[in-house]
């Protein structure tokens, strides 16, 4: 097999699932990963339907995922005087399968940890394509060589950035900003995975919410790009406190307890659109490449993603030229359904009338045909069973 040497930037959820699936095949790799070690708790994520699951029994971590699973999260819609006005259904918002974020990178973790190399609190710096590798310059460690190079660093993507371009020309703003401060009420794996509720509270443009499998507190607004350091996370609970002060039910008691929670993030609403993904050895997986933020689909795109690039490298005995051009084409078809999706406008709609429509929607027959339009557009792929194919 050719294209053995492999670097894999990133270590949340696609990098590790490209890293199982690649040294399944026989590729050397090696992961990098900015932080110092993984990140802990951190939001749910979920995935719905027959192709999700298949991708993670294959894998071999489907067990794993459902032992450390949360439990379903209503999220019940008040006014000010504490009246229910709408119920998001867990079963909406968790999909089939939800699990930390946090909880879901250390599963595959301990599935690759001792076959795979990993550079924690290092990154790229430099990307140089010669004939036959690429030349990789990192913050801390040597310069290497390696054949092949994947980004799987998120849509904030350095790879993507030193490849393809700064990031402005593929990220576009949504609209809207959300923040997730504290850990969310299953970060203990012993705790019980009932069903659970979390209260959230809309004013035009605006969504807080209160408990749940998110994230202790969870904020959406409305607004045009804002300039802010994405280091200075007093600078963005700031951010957040101006952007409801003035809200009524428990909001006023959130904001005084958020200077006090750990956990915080702040990012856009953004989607991330290419012409292509693949330039010369180097490959976007997950969100680096088609990020969509909180649109239901990033976290089963970017695994069934490193699966389908893995297995189509090893189907073309490691031809890169081969594998890119039909793992872009495979993803392309996939990407289309998730790509209208905006979860801003329908979480946090800008007017009072629009706050009137989304309750009344959230209790109508309509809200059952999208959900299952919904599921069936997260399974609109036929996968390859790569392994068996291997295998023969």
């Amino acid at each position: 097999m050719r294209n053995t040497t492999v670097l894999i930037s990133g270590a949340s959820v696609a990098g590790p699932a490209l890293a199982y699936w690649l040294h399944r095949y026989g590729f050397q790799v090696t992961v990098v990963e900015k932080a110092p070690a993984l990140r802990a708790g951190g939001q749910a994520i979920d995935f719905t339907g027959e192709t999700h699951m298949t991708v993670l029994e294959r894998m071999g971590v489907l067990a794993d995922i459902e032992r450390r699973q949360t439990g379903k999260t209503d999220m019940v819609m008040l006014d000010e005087s504490g009246r229910q006005r709408a119920v998001i259904s867990g079963d909406f918002t968790g999909g089939d399968l939800e699990i930390l974020r946090g909880d879901l990178a250390q599963v595959m973790y301990e599935h690759t940890a001792d076959t795979c190399e990993y550079l924690f609190g290092d990154t790229v710096t430099a990307l140089t394509e010669t004939a036959d590798g690429v030349d990789v310059e990192f913050a801390h460690a040597p310069a290497r060589r390696f054949d092949l190079v994947f980004g799987c660093d998120g849509i904030h993507s350095r790879v993507r950035k030193l490849t393809f371009g700064a990031e402005s020309e593929f990220v576009s703003h949504r609209g809207y900003y959300y923040a997730l401060a504290g850990a969310s009420q299953w970060e203990d794996t012993d705790a019980p995975r009932d069903r659970a509720v979390s209260y959230g509270w809309n004013a035009p443009g605006r969504l807080a919410v209160n408990g749940g499998a998110k994230a202790a507190q969870m904020y959406m607004f409305a607004s045009p790009e804002l300039d802010y350091s994405r280091d200075d996370f007093d600078e963005q609970r700031q951010i957040v406190a101006e952007k409801f002060a003035g809200m009524g039910g428990d909001v006023p008691g959130m904001l005084a307890q958020l200077p006090h929670l750990d956990g915080f993030y702040l990012d856009s609403l953004s989607k991330v659109t290419m012409k292509t993904f693949v330039s010369g050895r180097v490959a976007l997986v997950g969100d680096a490449g088609y990020g969509n933020t909180l649109a239901g689909f990033g976290t089963g795109l970017a695994v069934i993603g490193a699966y389908v690039l893995a297995g189509e490298l090893a189907v073309a005995d490691g031809d890169h030229t081969v594998a890119f051009a039909r793992y872009e084409d495979i993803m392309k078809r996939y990407m289309r359904k998730a790509d209208d999706a905006r979860p801003g406008p329908f979480l946090a709609p800008k007017t009072a009338l629009g706050l009137r429509f989304r309750n009344w929607f959230l209790g109508s027959r309509a809200f059952d045909m999208m959900l299952k339009y919904a599921d069936s557009a997260k399974n609109d792929i036929e996968l390859r069973d790569y392994p068996a194919l291997l295998v023969h």
